[in-house]
């Protein structure tokens, strides 16, 4: 019978290379022994087929080169390319994405932090459907967190990346309002048990002091389900006085999606019968006939400082912002006209 391979060891690299085990190991992680040591060490560890034990480095390290990643719900398409974008800049830095999927439920999102605490994750980044929830304190003290979008109220996080929701609602508003919409309703993927968010809590206040009409609907990002709420909204079953809204505005492309495809089934224009604005500029947004206008809160750079933030706090280093505020930008496309027969609203 066969022996099973054995794994070479750091000893055996050192005997081949007559240093200590010590020297051997500090030379592997490029520390503490000259360029020439360096790579002498390392071609013997690759001529003998040496590779570091990920256990053994863990228990001497206390760390697992692992970062949990929590998603809110990746049925949304921004937030499936936002995950990705956060794997490629931890695995830059030598890093593995733990990528969990809370599916828009905010219990299941709790358990699956703690349960990537427990697996001893470096760190955790987290784009949080509750984001008021009690236990992140607990989480937050146990592994440095990093929250994505919206503030953890009640934890002491090692950072934020946070949207600057009161700009971008400002912005869709009062341009809906300059193309003369007084009727919206607003498709929320925040569910019953989560009616705080700031988005949410925001938009009310902002149509209230723009003088339009908001009705705020929970709507799932999946595109079936959001394609069901958008017929009712279509119909006029979701706006006060059963008269269907001028524009819907999507709290995310993905939403969105599901609004244009309940007008095609409806014979309506996106664009000339209903308009209507998304929420982050997911690329698919581009291609859509018309294209949708949506917000870029620019993607690449959230992904960047986020993981910037759970490194610097899971190497202990001092970071000069903590707390970092994205601005959105709003790209006017086709999917948004002005209501006919209505001129620029100041």
């Amino acid at each position: 019978m066969a022996r099973p391979n054995k794994r070479t060891t750091l000893r055996e690299v050192a005997e081949a290379t007559g240093l200590s085990t010590a020297a051997v190991s500090y030379a592997l992680r490029g520390k503490h022994v000259s360029k020439e040591t360096e790579e002498r060490v390392r071609k013997a560890a690759a001529e003998l087929g040496y590779e570091a034990d990920p256990i053994a480095r863990a228990l001497a390290s206390g760390r697992t080169s692992m970062v949990g990643v929590l998603s809110g719900d990746l049925q949304d398409l921004w937030q499936q390319q936002l995950m990705a974008a956060i794997g490629r800049e931890l695995l830059a830095g030598d890093r593995y994405a733990l990528i969990l999927d809370a599916g828009g439920d905010p219990a299941r999102e709790l358990a699956l932090a703690k349960q990537l605490r427990d697996q001893r994750v470096d760190g955790l980044l987290v784009s949080p459907v509750d984001p008021s929830a009690e236990g992140w304190a607990q989480i937050a003290d146990a592994v440095p967190v990093v929250s994505i979008g919206d503030a953890l109220s009640r934890a002491r996080t090692a950072g934020e990346v946070l949207f600057d929701n009161r700009a971008g609602i400002d912005a869709v508003l009062d341009y809906l309002r300059g193309l003369g919409h007084r009727r919206v309703t607003v498709l929320t993927p925040t569910g019953p048990s989560t009616p705080d968010r700031p988005a949410d809590v925001y938009v009310r206040e902002a149509a209230d002091r723009l003088g339009i009409g908001v009705e705020v609907l929970p709507c799932a990002q999946e595109l079936g389900e959001a394609t069901a709420v958008a017929r009712r909204v279509l119909t006029g079953a979701g706006h006060a006085g059963g008269a269907a809204p001028t524009a819907v505005f999507c709290f995310s492309d993905s939403i969105a999606y599901g609004v244009y495809a309940a007008a095609a089934e409806a014979s309506l224009a996106v664009g000339r019968d209903i308009s209507v604005v998304g929420f982050d500029d997911h690329p698919v947004s581009r291609v859509l006939t018309p294209p949708l206008t949506t917000l870029d809160w620019g993607l690449a750079d959230i992904a960047k400082e986020a993981a910037r933030l759970a490194v610097a706090a899971i190497e202990g280093r001092r970071v000069r912002r903590k707390r970092i505020l994205c601005a959105p930008r709003l790209s006017e496309r086709g999917s948004a006209v002005r209501v006919p027969g209505v001129g620029r609203q100041g």
